[in-house]
């Protein structure tokens, strides 16, 4: 392999590889990296509105830079983890959360899953066992009797 397949080959692998770093800019990024640890837990824990099943460290999307900004901006007044999470709850609603709480109207969510389930497994055994009924119902009306077999076969030998 040249040279010049090689500097192609790593250019292409450099190309790639980049939409696979997180989206923290630099300026973003605390001096206490205590803060910016922590600050990288809750972005963790938030979804980003725009791109829908990806936390806000992983998005490029602007709202999501501006909730990477909101959480540095409220670590930094001193609040705790589960004050700067309320905080967004409270402005963007329970969606904003990629753990959603058990609590509230959610619990409707929750439990309408495992009922509806149930109620299909319940409907399809119905609905399996009526028409196997049906069926053996059927069975015993066509049948015949021993008389009726015999001058069929007469009927269809002559």
């Amino acid at each position: 392999m040249n040279l010049l397949n090689k500097f192609i080959l790593l250019f292409c692998m450099l190309l790639f590889s980049s939409g696979f770093a997180f989206s923290v800019q630099p300026d973003e990024i605390l001096l206490d990296s205590a803060l910016e640890k922590r600050a990288r837990a809750i972005s963790l824990e938030l979804r980003c509105l725009v791109c829908r099943n990806e936390n806000i460290d992983s998005s490029d999307a602007e709202l999501a830079r501006d909730l990477r900004l909101l959480v540095r901006e409220r670590l930094t007044f001193g609040e705790s983890d589960e004050e700067v999470i309320s905080y967004i709850r409270e402005r963007y609603g329970d969606y904003v959360l990629l753990k959603p709480s058990f609590s509230g109207a959610s619990i409707i969510l929750w439990v309408i899953a495992p009922i509806s389930f149930f109620m299909g497994l319940l409907l399809i055994y119905l609905t399996l066992f009526r028409s196997q009924k049906v069926r053996n119902e059927i069975d015993l009306s066509n049948s015949l009797t021993k008389q009726e077999q015999i001058d069929i076969k007469k009927l269809l030998d002559d």
